[in-house]
């Protein structure tokens, strides 16, 4: 199973449709053996402090244990005759220790205006959505001043940022393409794919290796739910991948959550009324595809089964092109392809956490 962490997550400061409570995010991702988790509610920052504050609490005894023994690993180091065993047997220790502290991200998913932010003209520029998430310090106060602008000086049905202050406030900070409500999602949906893929490359030329593009898979599985999300999502994610592998940009799996359990579904639905004055039995309101609940990872490996490789060290063997045989020898930095005489199409993979049926899809592609 490949590790997951959620980057995609609303809590209840999402006012409108976030229903999970920060505390009950942090102690299932804690549960599920999670090493972090994202907090990224719209157009706001403002569970941060709930969110760290919660998860120092829970890393309070690890940063103990991890204290103690670098303490023990000095006092080992400094000794006149070092016991090597005893200080490896430390340092195994300190590793173990670290593997158990719990990540807080701290994101926004933030609305983009079409043109510059201060332009209220166009009633319809509300905003195209866009994950985007604090790699450090700097990234921190990066996003910080992104989000302040957006509300003081971009507010307009929703605080707005644009494309000058990302470029402006880019470094250190994480970006994903976001759920069908993002630039480039919406751009597919509405059959401009050159459209798409210019403003994919813009995102690419700002934040270069810090720029992902997000697949949701959002499949209704109930009758009363969102059962267009679905399909568009799958449109949208074929060309993703397509761009993915054409412009050498990163793939990130994310479920967009705004509830904690899947049976917290029903009083999300009728969160989703209050927030959009409408009543339940009435057959034109908004639906949500029911799915979003912060899926265990096992659930998110299942549900991306055929997106995630593994981590792929080396491939070799033998295959055909068509015209000839070829024997081929790929490492992470390299590959060659030497013709041969005939052969049996045999191809080794050597890695870490290795799917045989994501590799195959994959390989059918080539």
């Amino acid at each position: 199973m490949q590790p997951f962490v959620h980057l995609h997550v609303h809590s209840q400061y999402s006012v409108l449709d976030g229903q999970a409570s920060v505390k009950a995010l942090v102690d299932k991702a804690i549960a599920n053996g999670m090493r972090g988790i994202a907090l990224t509610d719209h157009g706001n920052m403002f569970g941060i402090k709930e969110l760290t504050d919660y998860v120092n609490k829970k890393n309070k005894d690890v940063d103990g244990e991890i204290k103690n023994l670098k303490k023990t690993i000095e006092e080992l180091k400094s000794a006149d005759a070092v016991d090597q065993e005893a200080l490896s047997k430390a340092k195994t220790a300190l590793k173990e220790a670290e593997s158990k502290i719990f990540t807080p991200i701290i994101g926004c998913e933030m609305y983009v205006a079409d043109n510059d932010m201060t332009d209220r003209s166009n009633k319809k520029d509300i905003g195209r959505h866009l994950i985007v998430l604090a790699k450090n310090q700097h990234g921190y106060h990066n996003l910080i001043k992104l989000v302040s602008n957006a509300w003081t000086d971009g507010y307009y049905y929703h605080p707005r940022t644009d494309k000058k202050q990302l470029e402006k406030y880019h470094e250190d900070l994480i970006v994903c393409s976001a759920c069908l409500g993002g630039e480039v999602p919406k751009l597919i949906t509405a059959g401009h794919i050159e459209e798409a893929e210019k403003s994919i490359l813009w995102f690419k030329k700002v934040f270069g290796e810090d720029y992902y593009l997000e697949l949701q898979r959002h499949k209704a599985t109930v009758a009363r739910a969102n059962q267009e999300a679905y399909p568009l999502q799958q449109e949208v994610n074929k060309v993703l991948i397509e761009m993915s592998k054409k412009h050498n940009i990163k793939l990130v799996c994310t479920n967009d959550v705004h509830f904690v359990n899947e049976e917290d579904a029903e009083a999300h639905d009728r969160l989703i009324c209050v927030s959009t004055g409408t009543f339940l039995d009435d057959d034109k309101r908004m639906l949500y595809t029911k799915q979003e609940w912060m899926k265990t990872q096992e659930e998110m490996n299942e549900l991306f089964a055929d997106a995630s490789c593994g981590r792929i060290m080396r491939i070799k063997g033998f295959t055909s092109d068509g015209n000839g045989w070829l024997e081929l020898n790929a490492s992470r930095d390299a590959m060659t392809l030497k013709p041969i005489a005939k052969a049996q199409e045999v191809i080794i993979v050597i890695g870490e956490q290795l799917n045989r049926a994501a590799i195959e899809a994959h390989w059918k592609e080539v």
